[in-house]
């Protein structure tokens, strides 16, 4: 063990555990805890969000659509033939989007009605994962409304009653009279969020008849193996395209939620970085402290032949002990905090009656997190290199004492 780290951990235990000196000491060290434990844990709570947000959020929103500019995509099969010829494409399916509105005894409610195949569905999104096995098989083999949640909620109905939809339908002379149409309600879907209370679907063929599509679709949907590739896949693809078609892609319709995490992500950078920095200056006053406490006992080390370097590496060591402390103690602290996040969360709920989180407005319920590792290391690398950095004043201080003068100083 070298001579420079037998001192530091002398100079360190023999601090007077009631002086003010082992106060800041112990700040330094319980600054840096809290801020490599809190930042950990905000940084899981991103990791979570964003996790949600890939995994569940965009397995029912499209990647990519396209969208006809007017009528129908008469060459649907050709747009997903070219689609699928792209290397970051997995999959396509058409759809039929339409807006209608459904008329209850008192009032009338305008829906998002989407006309999808449901062998290709499965193939471009997970929806069938959000409604019961029993409500799909229903709906598949009957036909009638998948019904969002929050649509049937609002509207009062259940699965067997029957809806009034008006549909849109062109005339001769150009413009839209209603076509009312009673479908019955064979399965409910439950997402979270807007979805619920806006979206429901009929099979393609109820959507074509409907709205009378004698031949096409109004929209293809595309799946990607990497979605953060949606805007240049989207370009790429449909500059290939045989027709004009509007672009649409989930980094336009829901990015501002991704934007959001990495904004949030940053703001926690920031903060709890300078928190650490506050931390860190308490570990420069600790040492300048030392050095001006010690001196006498530099003196004596550089008087029997202690090389600067040695003294120098002495002081560096005492001050990245606190940090180090501290970054074993937070990032402990913080992959607990981070692994059990969403237990801790819904006692609070639980204790207080509230929720943090709510579904019917957000497309989840429980604040989600997921550590990792590269987040822990990240942190405490930093936490650490800053300790050190905090060290460089007081261990140059430490060097220019002036045996002669020190020794014969009382103190």
């Amino acid at each position: 063990m070298s001579l420079a780290w037998l001192l530091a951990k002398r100079f360190r235990s023999r601090r007077d555990k009631k002086g003010f000196l082992s106060f800041i000491s112990a700040s330094s060290t319980t600054g840096i805890a809290l801020g490599c434990a809190v930042l950990i844990a905000a940084l899981s709570m991103m990791n979570g969000f964003q996790n949600v947000l890939q995994n569940k959020l965009l397995s029912v929103v499209p990647h990519v659509e396209y969208s006809a500019v007017e009528g129908e995509l008469k060459n649907w099969e050709l747009i997903s033939k070219i689609a699928l010829e792209h290397p970051g494409v997995t999959a396509t399916a058409p759809g039929i989007n339409s807006t209608v509105m459904v008329q209850t005894d008192t009032s009338f409610h305008g829906i998002q009605l989407k006309g999808i195949d449901p062998a290709k569905e499965n193939t471009v999104s997970e929806l069938a994962n959000y409604v019961s096995q029993k409500d799909w098989q229903r709906w598949t083999s009957e036909g009638g409304i998948l019904l969002g949640a929050g649509i049937a909620e609002k509207l009062n109905v259940k699965v067997g009653d029957s809806l009034s939809i008006l549909f849109p339908e062109k005339s001769q002379r150009g413009f839209q009279s209603p076509k009312r149409k009673r479908l019955k309600i064979t399965g409910l879907f439950e997402f979270g969020g807007e979805i619920d209370h806006l979206n429901a679907y009929v099979s393609l063929d109820t959507a074509m008849h409907e709205l009378t599509i004698a031949d096409g679709v109004t929209s293809v949907r595309l799946a990607l193996s990497d979605v953060f590739t949606a805007p240049a896949v989207a370009q790429e693809v449909g500059n290939q395209l045989p027709e004009l078609v509007y672009l649409n892609d989930w980094t336009r319709t829901h990015g501002h939620l991704y934007r959001d995490i990495e904004l949030v992500r940053s703001v926690v950078y920031l903060v709890l970085v300078l928190v650490m920095a506050v931390a860190c200056f308490n570990i420069v006053s600790t040492l300048v402290m030392t050095v001006a406490k010690k001196r006498r006992q530099i003196a004596m080390l550089k008087t029997l032949g202690m090389k600067d370097r040695t003294l120098l590496l002495t002081f560096m060591l005492q001050g990245v002990m606190n940090g180090l402390y501290g970054v074993l103690w937070g990032a402990g602290i913080g992959i607990l905090l981070g692994q059990f996040m969403p237990d801790i969360m819904r006692f609070i709920e639980s204790l207080f009656n509230i929720d943090i989180l709510d579904g019917g407005i957000y497309f989840v319920s429980d604040i989600p997190s997921q550590w990792q590792w590269n987040d822990v290391v990240l942190v405490s690398s930093v936490a650490l290199i800053m300790s050190w950095l905090a060290t460089i004043y007081p261990a140059w201080r430490a060097i220019k004492v002036e045996p002669a003068k020190a020794l014969h100083d009382r103190g």
